[in-house]
């Protein structure tokens, strides 16, 4: 066992309320300037919706992500290092500027410089990459509150299978929900792998992942392989830019700029220990539908005398130790088991986690004639909700409906019993019980869901500068590298390190990961 930490996010999408300060926050503080004005680290889009950019989630068409080769081994979907190579000057699993959006200014010397006449001027847009008049056509936000999606909603990636034909976009029968997004920071990155200069790295100390940008060569490897699409080429420098989880920030023990900004409230920050040495098995997973209970299986309980004792040896301090035990990503993630991972089936074992939205389960119960009261024809109502069940499963959970019907049970049976209490009843513990909690637990959890305060959402420790020479002088070695000979069962070389505090990810011989 070998214990890493890992700076998590988790964001709870019934209290989004998709009024994008998180994502204008971050764009004033990261890619306000020239060359990436079209670049949005963190933007807010509407599901259902195709997306920014624009059908994002299509890996069959942008082959981004992990896949299992024929003999069960992990590779890259995008191709191994020859495919990259011969790809390097033509690419063609790229993104367009028109998926993004072409990014304009105006000409708003028209306004004070045009002569007298009988009409107002008006400031027409120009494109910031030609400078020539253009039509404002797309965007990043161009389907907010289900604007666009008679015309485009049909076209998400995730309405696949029969039970499609129940997303209806007609007045009286469609749904909505807003879904933030930024750079997932994976314990198992994909454009890290997919990097030909070694650019892209994940810091050992937090599981950040970041982009030297005095190694990057523009290669653009990394656009194709994150599944995402979380990194940005800047227009004018050439070299890929992409969500540093606000690094300067939690280094300090504060949090991300869209976590201190968000009004809703919906963010969660904290560190998760894990076991670095199981990550490869747990991502190489045969069946999609246990790659969740993979992921959950690679963290480890802060709590556990054995785990603190391991960390430690691992030099991990005692206040980052702490702070694990506090953390509320553990709490939603593991203890409560409530917050899943977007698209586990892309094998990068993502870190930023979603508790699904809740639809209004009473109305499905008025709506199929049952009773409020009645904790079966509640739970059953769960399974007819507005939002389908398979949609939310095509989400986060590789199709798998039964978690997802379980998280939302779980949430289900919390408002029901708060409500009880809130209305000054003793609230049936019937209703816990059928979802696997006690009282004491649906206090916690309403706590943190609800009323949390500042320091229990965001536990974020400070870094140790005492440890900078430390972990320069460690061996060369990547946070998820096998322990052992840095070569594969076939004898193929796995290594790829640079003996630096902030150390690059393995890459297989084949574009694969151990």
């Amino acid at each position: 066992m070998r214990v890493m930490a890992q700076i998590a996010m988790v964001m709870n999408l019934d209290k989004c309320i998709g009024c994008h300060t998180c994502s204008v926050t971050c764009k004033q503080t990261w890619t306000n300037r020239t060359g990436v004005e079209y670049a949005w680290f963190n933007n807010v889009e509407t599901k259902p919706g195709v997306g920014y950019p624009r059908r994002y989630e299509d890996q069959e068409r942008w082959k981004g992500g992990w896949m299992l080769d024929k003999r069960g081994r992990l590779v890259l979907r995008s191709g191994g290092r020859v495919k990259r190579l011969l790809s390097l000057f033509a690419n063609p699993d790229l993104p367009a500027i028109e998926d993004y959006y072409e990014p304009v200014t105006y000409d708003y010397d028209n306004l004070v410089s045009a002569p007298a006449g009988k009409d107002v001027p008006v400031a027409r847009p120009r494109s910031v990459l030609t400078g020539r008049p253009t039509a404002i056509t797309w965007g990043a936000n161009w389907e907010d509150g289900l604007g666009g999606a008679p015309e485009h909603a049909g076209g998400d990636p995730n309405l696949t299978g029969e039970w499609a034909q129940k997303v209806k976009f007609a007045f009286e029968q469609t749904f909505l929900f807003h879904l933030p997004r930024l750079c997932e920071h994976c314990l198992n990155p994909a454009c890290v792998s997919a990097c030909p200069s070694g650019a892209m790295y994940k810091r050992v100390e937090d599981g950040i992942v970041l982009v030297d940008q005095d190694r990057c060569r523009g290669w653009r490897m990394c656009v194709t392989a994150c599944p995402y699409k979380k990194v940005y080429i800047n227009h004018a420098t050439g070299k890929a830019e992409k969500c540093t989880f606000c690094f300067p920030r939690i280094e300090a023990g504060q949090p991300t700029v869209c976590s201190e900004t968000c009004v809703g409230r919906l963010r969660y920050l904290g560190l998760l220990l894990y076991d670095a040495d199981r990550v490869g098995e747990a991502a190489a997973t045969p069946d999609e539908k246990d790659l969740l209970d993979a992921q959950r299986g690679v963290f480890l309980d802060p709590h556990d005398p054995e785990v603190i004792a391991a960390a430690r040896e691992s030099g991990i301090p005692e206040d980052w130790l702490a702070a694990a035990r506090r953390s509320p990503v553990y709490d939603l993630v593991m203890r409560y088991k409530v917050a899943l991972p977007l698209h586990p089936e892309y094998r990068t074992m993502p870190m930023v986690w979603y508790v699904p939205p809740l639809s209004p389960v009473l109305d499905a119960v008025d709506a199929a004639g049952g009773n409020q009261d009645d904790p079966d024809h509640v739970f059953a109502a769960v399974t007819r909700l507005r939002i389908p069940l398979e949609y939310l499963a095509e989400l986060f959970t590789a199709k798998d409906t039964d978690v997802v019907a379980g998280v939302l049970m779980k949430l289900t049976a919390l408002r029901s019993y708060m409500r009880e209490r809130i209305l000054g009843e003793t609230g049936d513990e019937t209703v816990l019980k059928a979802v696997g909690l006690t009282a004491q637990e649906a206090e916690d959890l309403h706590r943190l869901l609800a009323v949390a305060k500042y320091q229990d959402r965001y536990v974020v420790p400070a870094a140790h500068k005492e440890d900078a020479a430390a972990l320069t002088a460690m061996e060369n070695r990547c946070p998820v590298e096998s322990s052992g000979d840095p070569t594969d069962a076939g004898g193929r070389r796995v290594l790829l390190g640079i003996p630096t505090l902030r150390r690059r990810a393995p890459e297989a011989a084949d574009g694969g990961r151990p």
